[in-house]
């Protein structure tokens, strides 16, 4: 029997998305395409690409079980595997639901695929435009706040909950000095057959540590983990929300975000149980409401400038940076920076690091060494568990590097040692000084947040929030001599140890 076909991408894998939210086995059928050629096109951490694929296929098993025939094509490419299911079923039409990034969404319409509206996130592009109206531009905090109103999230009546929009002055705290155990551990799952399958036609293209289970593939993984970090991690997340520990990868972070960004949760669902448990008592307002900012607020804020910029926002380089970017990178080996080659060590070893980790550690680095922005973001893209076009194009492109010339931030966001030393405990035992801006052990991040502003005071000193930095270097006693360093600094970079 001829029947219409939903096409579910990747990162699309719920019942409760789009098109697949009103189908039934007996009105349509499933194509769902792994594309050989979206695996090898770039070398992906190992469990970045494992997490993909073998949710792909835990899906299409649970479909299959409900009953929904699916037909899930082993291809050279996402069109082949389209044309031989057509060529196969002669299905009357082809839908799909929205696709989540520009060239997928390109593909569907050369295909002649009809799509309807996405359900995936909270504020659909045109309701954002809608919001937007005749405004240049929308400050991530008045669209967090229009968000918590229209969404009625944590509001008692017309007022923000505990009188207040935000909590960020009890959430940036330094980490505390003992007691680094305090997070409990996260979950973990046993790999059954699918999975040692996925890895075993993977893994030849990846780098990376072998996943351990600490990343589910499943619809009911990932609401166990759900569960698991409103019970046990949120009431703790939010006063060290912005610490760094060598000792503790994942403090009272939530590890929701691979899940969120192919579908294994919704965002509703979750923000639902956060404020759940903050009204019955169980979770301090300052975590529950910083948690949701990150979701209906930054989240969903990011989705919708990708959407407003795209395609010519992902070759953006306003500050002219054209460095390559360096081999630690990929060699963590290759610095003796603690707080850089802990992170990037943590990445090899789990896809992952947190957001300050990625803007203040990772993404400052680049913006403030000259990095390639485009390099960065593709390398930021093949590393992270959570990694999607739409999420790293405005969070590399506009808020770390800043190569939007402030389209999306206010500010770029610099620092130097000083900040990391505050709210880390990389800097004690480091190789460098991170209070020295010249000699060999000076920190390469103190030397290059001065020299950035130096390279770009022109434009920053008319930027009324880093205009007192940019006078600050400018009035140093030894930015001649800062500078000799800073290009010694970056010479090391394309070929030693740094």
């Amino acid at each position: 029997m001829s029947l219409p076909t939903i096409l579910v991408f990747g990162d699309q894998l719920n019942r409760r998305i789009g098109m697949l939210a009103g189908a039934t086995p007996q009105t349509h059928r499933v194509l769902i395409v792994e594309s050989a050629a979206k695996i090898t096109s770039r070398k992906w951490h190992v469990q970045r690409a494992h997490f993909i694929v073998a949710s792909m296929r835990k899906f299409a098993a649970e479909l299959s079980t409900e009953g929904f025939h699916v037909d899930y094509r082993f291809a050279r490419s996402m069109r082949e595997g389209f044309d031989a299911h057509v060529r196969e079923f002669q299905p009357t039409e082809v839908v799909a639901t929205e696709p989540n990034s520009y060239g997928a969404r390109q593909l569907a319409a050369r295909l002649g695929i009809h799509t309807v509206p996405s359900t995936q996130f909270l504020c659909h592009p045109d309701e954002y435009q809608s919001f937007r109206g005749s405004r240049k531009s929308i400050k991530m905090e008045d669209f967090y706040r229009w968000q918590r109103k229209r969404l009625n999230v944590l509001m008692d009546g017309d007022e923000p909950a505990g009188g207040r929009w935000n909590f960020d002055e009890e959430n940036r705290q330094p980490p505390p000095k003992t007691g680094h155990d305090r997070w409990p551990e996260p979950l973990r799952y046993e790999l059954d057959e699918v999975d040692r399958d996925v890895l075993e036609s993977v893994q030849k293209h990846c780098f990376g540590t072998l996943p351990e289970g600490q990343w589910a593939t499943t619809r009911d993984g990932a609401l166990a983990r759900m569960r698991f970090f409103v019970d046990r991690v949120l009431p703790l997340f939010g006063e060290h929300e912005d610490a760094m520990l060598k000792s503790n990868w994942h403090l009272a972070h939530s590890l929701l975000s691979p899940y969120l960004n192919v579908g294994l949760l919704l965002p509703e669902e979750v923000v639902t149980a956060a404020e759940s448990a903050f009204r019955k008592g169980k979770v301090p307002l300052n975590s529950a409401e910083g948690f949701i900012r990150q979701i209906i607020g930054w989240r969903e804020y990011i989705w919708n400038c990708y959407w407003q910029w795209m395609p010519e926002y992902g070759l953006m380089n306003e500050l002219g940076a054209r460095k390559d970017l360096p081999p630690m990178f990929t060699d963590p080996a290759k610095t003796s920076m603690a707080c850089m080659k802990s992170v990037l060590s943590g990445i090899h070893e789990r896809s992952y690091s947190h957001h300050i980790e990625r803007l203040m550690v990772l993404g400052n680095f680049a913006l403030i060494a000259g990095i390639n922005p485009q390099q960065f973001t593709r390398w930021m893209w093949n590393s992270y568990i959570d990694a999607a076009e739409w999420v790293m194009v405005p969070n590399v492109i506009g808020m770390s590097q800043y190569a939007d010339g402030g389209m999306l931030a206010t500010k770029p966001y610099a620092s130097g040692g000083a900040y990391i030393d505050r709210m880390s405990d990389h800097c004690k035992g480091c190789a460098y000084d991170r209070k020295k801006r010249t000699g060999e052990d000076a920190c390469p991040f103190t030397v290059l947040y001065w020299d950035f502003f130096l390279r770009h005071q022109d434009r920053f000193v008319k930027n009324p929030r880093v205009a007192r930095q940019v006078r600050a270097a400018q009035q140093l006693q030894d930015n001649d001599e800062l500078q000799v360093v800073a290009v010694k600094i970056l010479k090391k970079l394309d070929t030693g140890t740094v």
